[in-house]
């Protein structure tokens, strides 16, 4: 399963919104892909396609689909949004990620 902080929700709702979609019936698809300086980095995008094999979380009332091999780097993480000094955008809090790069964007097992 996947968490979303209450601020990425808020964030979420806003940002599908300002992109045309509905929070209330589409998703937030998120996913891992090989890349970045630690080997893979996080994907999100919204949709309203469920695929074939895709899992689908519901959590602080927001949607989450996953690829099939997705899941498996992803179980147990939290969604989260940061607006920092930094940058803001979304944070995934991975308790499965070993090692993680210094913007956070890419990890490794």
């Amino acid at each position: 399963m996947i968490k979303v902080s209450e601020i990425a929700k808020k964030k979420v709702v806003e940002l599908m919104t300002d992109e045309g979609f509905n929070a209330i019936t589409d998703f937030v698809r998120v996913g891992v892909k090989s890349g970045g300086c630690s080997g893979l980095s996080y994907d999100l995008k919204f949709d309203n396609e469920q695929k074939e094999g895709d899992k689908v979380f519901e959590d602080n009332d927001v949607k989450i689909i996953v690829d099939k091999k997705s899941f498996l780097y992803l179980i147990g993480t939290t969604l989260e949004y940061s607006g920092g000094l930094n940058g803001a955008g979304f944070v995934f809090n991975n308790p499965n990620a070993n090692r993680t790069c210094g913007c956070g964007e890419s990890f490794s097992l």
